[in-house]
């Protein structure tokens, strides 16, 4: 993996536009990892995924993290600050085994791929089609069982089995509110948090753009061209 130019970055930025987060999280990839073709790429586990976006992100805005939480007692919104290598888990187990009430499950922990198939609009049926990609066997006293027949309390514990296996899959950051001091985690979503970031940048990057070619006359490739240090540099003699 690599870092992304600004011109690369903003490409990934305009073909990301109208696309859906799991898209998104794709480009960002795909473009920063020539070394991996899509199939590799769409087969990593979801941590493994968000592992590699932390990485990027880090490289492309910096090692700090600040967002906004509204606590889940009383509503006060609450800044949370931490470095994205905080977030950074161990790696993914690439099986995990359940045993619970005569039922015996061999799973993997999900990929982007499989996100992207159990797609169904009945959260209900995805839920089912999800576990149905990511459970490689079944059995109810060593008889084999479809996974949707699988009961409820299985199901749900198939799905903390997986959550274990694979624990950077669900980010969460631990906050305490200073309103009412209640104590909770939030969820961190690197690729909508990613996305909201290069959003915001390719937005003051076309203004840079415009500024220093109304300026020099210089191409928006020259500008993306120079270092940021640079640009500002140029922005600062221009009054901006």
């Amino acid at each position: 993996m690599r870092a992304l130019s600004a011109s690369e970055l903003l490409g990934v930025w305009e073909r990301g536009l109208q696309a859906e987060p799991i898209t998104r999280a794709m480009e960002l990839l795909s473009e920063a990892c020539p070394e991996m073709d899509g199939d590799s790429l769409s087969g990593l586990t979801i941590g493994q995924r968000d592992g590699l976006l932390l990485r990027l992100r880090e490289w492309t805005f910096g090692p700090h993290v600040t967002a906004l939480a509204a606590c889940a007692a009383c509503g006060e919104r609450i800044e949370l600050g931490f470095r994205s290598a905080d977030l950074l888990g161990p790696e993914p187990a690439l099986e995990a085994s359940l045993a619970m009430d005569g039922f015996t499950l061999r799973l993997r922990p999900p990929t982007t791929s499989d996100l992207a198939a159990a797609s169904h609009p009945d959260l209900a049926r995805a839920r089912v089609e999800l576990l149905e990609r990511c459970v490689l066997a079944a059995h109810y006293l060593e008889a084999p069982v479809e996974t949707a027949q699988l009961p409820d309390a299985v199901l749900d514990a198939a799905e903390r089995c997986l959550a274990e296996a694979d624990p950077q899959a669900d980010i969460s950051v631990a906050v305490a509110c200073p309103a009412c001091g209640a104590r909770h985690a939030v969820a961190f979503d690197v690729v909508s948090y990613f996305w909201r970031e290069i959003d915001a940048w390719a937005v003051r990057i076309f203004r840079d753009v415009h500024t220093l070619a109304t300026a020099y006359g210089w191409s928006e490739r020259e500008i993306l061209a120079l270092s940021p240090l640079r640009r500002q540099c140029y922005l600062d003699l221009v009054g901006t």
